[in-house]
């Protein structure tokens, strides 16, 4: 199955991502809070989970530099980056994004999450169409794919 690029660049697929990040904060702030007995346990585990996602955001923004870019193309100057966060995970940013979003959501209300799962899923074919085109850009990226194996957060498939 192909994966429609939305966009010479994918900017689809980024203006859905962001419409969904918007729709988790406001799914936080406006859904009905978690039950009171659960509320503190799910508080403090949501601020864990976010503080990790802010580790790995920004690890993979210091990454990229001046090969940042919101969409699945990578700039024209662009070259592929394999160390530091980029160790770790193939897509360090969108794995802090989501990190963040199941912090917030744990924080927030239940509404969040299942808004969280949305964003999810779309980064989820975001990156693989990300991937389709590293693969034709890079001709090692398939070899790096190989060796880092978790997508979006260390551990988890």
């Amino acid at each position: 199955m192909q994966i429609p690029p939305l966009g010479p660049r994918g900017e689809g697929w980024t203006f859905v991502q962001v419409v969904l990040m918007f729709a988790v904060i406001v799914a936080g702030v406006a859904g009905t809070a978690w039950p009171d007995g659960a509320s503190s346990v799910l508080r403090a585990v949501g601020l864990l989970i976010a503080i990790g996602g802010q580790v790995l955001f920004i690890g993979g923004l210091a990454g990229l530099r001046d090969s940042l870019t919101p969409f699945p193309r990578p700039l024209e100057h662009a070259r592929l980056h394999v160390g530091g966060a980029y160790r770790l995970v193939r897509h360090p940013i969108y794995g802090g994004l989501i990190l963040i979003a199941v912090g917030w959501s744990l924080i927030s209300s239940p509404p969040a999450l299942a808004v969280t799962i949305a964003l999810w899923l779309v980064l989820e074919v975001k990156s693989r169409l990300e991937e389709s085109i590293l693969v034709q850009r890079f001709p090692e990226y398939d070899a790096y794919r190989h060796r880092v194996r978790w997508r979006f957060v260390p551990g988890v498939h």
